[in-house]
């Protein structure tokens, strides 16, 4: 039984492997960029700009990434995006090796790395599905989710480890290496089957959407479910745009622990990935949704904000993201049984733009005002007043008050929109 498994998923396996130690590289030399960056300029809203140029190509550009898929070859596509991400990422290493990168470089070549990866993922998803038996698509899901939470524990923690060693240039290498790997076998050992393209090719990019925005507003509870996602996308980017802030520049801090704490991250999802598949069903996946949410977005925001101990901030970590899974896996489950199949392209296609515009918002915003209000609220303080008692003093102090407004911010969002949710019945 097992022998014939792995003969059926043999280039399901290749392809898996291989794109996720691509996916690590990446992942590696984003986070390292954002350490060189933090420690060039001290700033987060600058390090956060980071962050909202990946994420703006796909906000704007999702609604027709999938039309674009459907047309061309997947295979080609994902060939050409990875090439041209691995020549950012070379003129990167060139401008840093003639001592000329700078942050703008940086914001332009994210910008043109986000651009590929809008076009590559749906590509990429299809030739998931296309190489894999039906009969082995949960299986299959299921390792996809467990190399994601493994990437995000192990990029933090080796783009440190390298950073602090041997430089940015060896998280770049590695990041080329992984990239070469992925690009040979995908260009000599494996074949994607074709799939027709007659649908795609006789609709056009403004038709795919306005079908997907229409079933949208005839469905009120699947839109009101993405734009509540899009209040805890807003939330979940504006602490991610705070936390290097916050831990960097502490005395018990530094690049170190913050690669410690964001691999708890991903420790976490793999804990909550692993919980949800022994859970039974939910009575109500509607309420499991928020509530997860609203301790995710709530506890961890506050813990990080009042404490100063790293240990502590793992904690935070991980109660923040174990759920995550367990909403995910249940809104998986509402999207699939409310939206019929020959729906879902389109609809998701609108939910990816939908859903994900808040992040770049969500950046500035964290940045902006940690920059520009918290830390110069903080550095005024007096050192025995009551704001000093609670977030400290020194550089860092403004990102904890921050961590303090998340939370407030969190528990609003998940609560008025909780209620909203509640007006509406589901059953699968």
């Amino acid at each position: 039984m097992m022998k014939n498994t792995v003969k059926e998923l043999k280039t399901f396996f290749i392809l898996w492997i291989t794109q996720s130690l691509s996916q690590l590289g990446s992942a590696m030399t984003n986070f390292a960029l954002t350490l060189w960056l933090y420690e060039r300029t001290g700033s987060a809203l600058q390090t956060a700009l980071l962050s909202i140029c990946s994420y703006a190509p796909y906000v704007v550009f999702s609604i027709f990434a999938g039309a674009l898929s459907d047309r061309w070859d997947k295979r080609k596509v994902m060939l050409f995006c990875d090439t041209f991400a691995a020549c950012c990422t070379i003129a990167v290493l060139m401008l840093l090796k003639m001592e000329l990168l700078r942050p703008v470089h940086m914001y332009v070549l994210n910008a043109v790395n986000g651009l590929m990866n809008t076009i590559q993922q749906p590509a990429s998803d299809v030739a998931m599905t296309l190489i894999t038996p039906k009969k082995h698509y949960q299986r299959a899901g299921g390792m996809r989710s467990f190399s994601n939470s493994l990437v995000t524990i192990l990029n933090p923690v080796l783009a440190t480890a390298l950073f602090s060693f041997a430089g940015m240039d060896a998280v770049i290498y590695t990041d080329l290496g992984t990239f070469a790997a992925a690009f040979l076998t995908l260009l000599l050992w494996v074949r994607i089957p074709p799939v027709s393209e007659e649908t795609a090719q006789k609709e056009s990019f403004f038709t795919t959407a306005k079908a997907g925005l229409r079933y949208l507003r005839d469905h009120r509870l699947i839109l009101v479910l993405i734009l509540f996602l899009a209040g805890v996308n807003f939330v979940a980017s504006v602490f991610d745009a705070v936390l290097p802030a916050y831990v960097l520049p502490r005395e018990n801090g530094g690049e170190a622990v913050l690669g410690i704490v964001n691999s708890c991250a991903g420790a976490a999802m793999l804990l909550g990935s692993l919980a949800v598949t022994l859970l039974p069903a939910p009575k109500n996946r509607i309420r499991v949704i928020y509530v997860t949410m609203l301790i995710s977005l709530s506890v961890e925001n506050f813990i990080l904000a009042f404490s100063r101990q790293p240990v502590l901030w793992c904690v935070g970590q991980m109660i923040g993201w174990a759920l995550v899974p367990v909403m995910s896996a249940n809104l998986d489950v509402v999207l699939r049984t409310q939206i019929p199949a020959e729906m879902q392209g389109r609809v998701y296609s609108c939910r990816n733009t939908l859903q994900f515009f808040t992040i770049p918002i969500g950046f500035f915003f964290g940045g902006f005002s940690v920059d520009e209000i918290c830390e110069p609220v903080m550095a005024a303080v007096s050192p025995g007043g009551i704001l000093a008692g609670w977030f400290g003093t020194g550089k860092g102090s403004g990102a904890a008050l921050m961590m303090f407004f998340i939370g407030v911010m969190g528990i609003a969002v998940c609560l008025c929109f909780g209620k909203s949710l509640r007006r509406y019945q589901y059953r699968e």
